[in-house]
C-alpha cells in the first residue's frame, strides 16, 4: 500500500515550482512528486503555483501537466488545477455531453453550492463554452432532470436578490 508523506508547511511556492519543473525533466514524469506537491496544496496555493510556474519558466503549468500525464489521472489533475467555479463548469459540461449516467453531477452542483457559487459556475460555463448552462441543460435533458434547469434559474434569481 502506498503512503503519502506530508510536505512541510515551510516549503515555499518557488520550491514547489522548481520541484515540479524537475519532475518533468528526463524520460517520463515523476508522478509521485507531482502528487506529493499538488496533493498537499489547497486551491489558492495551486493557483499561486500556476502563476509562479509561468513567471519562472514562461510556460503554462496546466498545459505542461496535460502533456506529461495521461488517462484519467491527467483529466483529474487538469480539473483539480482549475478554480472551483471553472472546475464545476467543466464537470457540468462533461456531464451534459456524456448523457444520462452523468446527470448526477449536475444535481450535485445545484444542490450543494450556494446561490452565489452557482452564479460563479454559470459565469465560468458561459466564459468557457460561450453558451448558457441552463439552456444546455434544457436542451440535453428530459423529464425530472429538466428540474435541474429550474434550480439553476432559481439560484440566478436568488443571486440577483442578494446583490441588490
Amino acid at each position: 500500500m502506498a503512503t503519502l508523506n506530508a510536505i512541510s508547511d515551510k516549503t515555499s511556492i518557488a520550491q514547489d515550482v522548481e520541484a515540479l519543473h524537475l519532475a518533468f525533466k528526463g524520460l517520463g514524469t515523476d508522478v509521485n512528486t507531482v502528487i506529493r506537491i499538488l496533493g498537499h496544496r489547497n486551491s489558492d496555493q495551486r493557483q499561486l503555483i500556476i502563476r509562479a510556474y509561468k513567471d519562472l519558466f514562461q510556460g503554462d503549468l496546466i498545459k505542461r501537466l496535460e502533456s506529461e500525464l495521461s488517462g484519467e489521472f491527467e483529466k483529474a489533475m487538469y480539473r483539480w488545477m482549475l478554480e472551483p467555479a471553472d472546475r464545476d463548469a467543466v464537470l457540468a459540461h462533461v456531464a451534459i455531453n456524456q448523457g444520462r449516467k452523468h446527470y448526477h453531477v449536475l444535481v450535485e452542483i445545484v444542490s450543494v453550492l450556494s446561490p452565489e457559487e452557482v452564479l460563479n459556475v454559470r459565469c465560468a460555463y458561459h466564459d468557457r463554452y460561450k453558451r448558457s448552462l441552463e439552456e444546455d441543460v434544457a436542451a440535453h435533458t428530459t423529464g425530472d432532470l429538466r428540474q435541474v434547469r429550474y434550480h439553476i434559474i432559481y439560484n440566478r434569481i436568488l443571486c440577483n436578490e442578494i446583490k441588490t
